[in-house]
């Protein structure tokens, strides 16, 4: 086999991975909190017997666009968004429920009690995941402090505080985001919380994906497929034509 079948053949492989990236950040567009995908490639040469005379594409582990999505004002108690930088701790959704964090500030109380996410994760508090009592009204503070007036306790203007959302600001170089679309720290340990992290209450911070930006990529990567057959085409017409001319010898 020629290998420039071989190296046609990688890079429509690496372009198809981009390709599933790209179509998962559009469908994304929507999620509340979402963090775009980046993929990029490099060259490699194609070793063996003599000089690397040919090089072949590699696709190199996906990276995040940890920039912050457009601010959507929604004036509902329990939405809130992060001020700039910071996280917040969610018990995350793999088997063994280890600590991960999410921008995603639509937060739900259960019939239970519990505090989660839109998508139904834990939010973490300052001894584990939160449980909010039965309480006539809710509201969280910048700091993440979460209050209440108690069901039944005939003071409307009696709060109590019942824990704080646990905010943390971690150094990106030390982070990453998994197959759940979470972030997670590249130690499997919990990140310590932030005093600089502060919430703003009845907003919601949108993806960050621009869908020009991502249709654009998706037509230009269409293409680069597209290109790449027509290569591997064009080899496979070759190699025809060498088998008849060596026939005719």
């Amino acid at each position: 086999m020629d290998r420039s079948l071989y190296i046609a053949m990688s890079g429509a492989k690496q372009t198809l991975q981009a390709q599933n990236s790209n179509a998962n950040n559009l469908a994304n567009m929507q999620t509340t909190g979402f963090k775009s995908d980046l993929d990029w490639f490099r060259s490699r040469p194609v070793t063996g017997a003599g000089y690397p005379t040919r090089v072949y594409a590699m696709n190199e582990k996906a990276g995040t666009d940890f920039s912050s999505g457009a601010m959507q004002t929604t004036g509902r108690d329990l939405d809130v968004a992060i001020n700039g930088e910071g996280w917040i701790a969610v018990q995350g959704g793999d088997y063994d429920s280890k600590e991960a964090y999410t921008r995603a500030g639509d937060l739900r109380i259960t019939p239970e009690g519990l505090l989660k996410t839109g998508s139904g994760l834990q939010v973490v508090g300052q001894s584990g995941p939160i449980t909010i009592p039965p309480a006539e009204k809710v509201t969280i503070g910048s700091d993440g402090t979460i209050s209440i007036i108690p069901m039944g306790s005939g003071n409307a203007t009696t709060s109590v505080q019942i824990d704080r959302i646990k905010l943390v600001k971690p150094t990106m170089d030390d982070m990453e985001k998994q197959g759940d679309g979470l972030l997670h720290a590249k130690n499997g340990q919990p990140v310590e919380v932030s005093a600089d992290v502060s919430l703003s209450s009845g907003v919601l911070e949108g993806s960050n994906v621009s869908a020009l930006g991502a249709m654009v990529n998706m037509i230009e990567l269409a293409r680069n497929f597209e290109l790449q057959a027509k290569v591997m085409k064009s080899v496979d017409e070759n190699s025809a034509a060498s088998g008849k001319l060596m026939q005719m010898g």
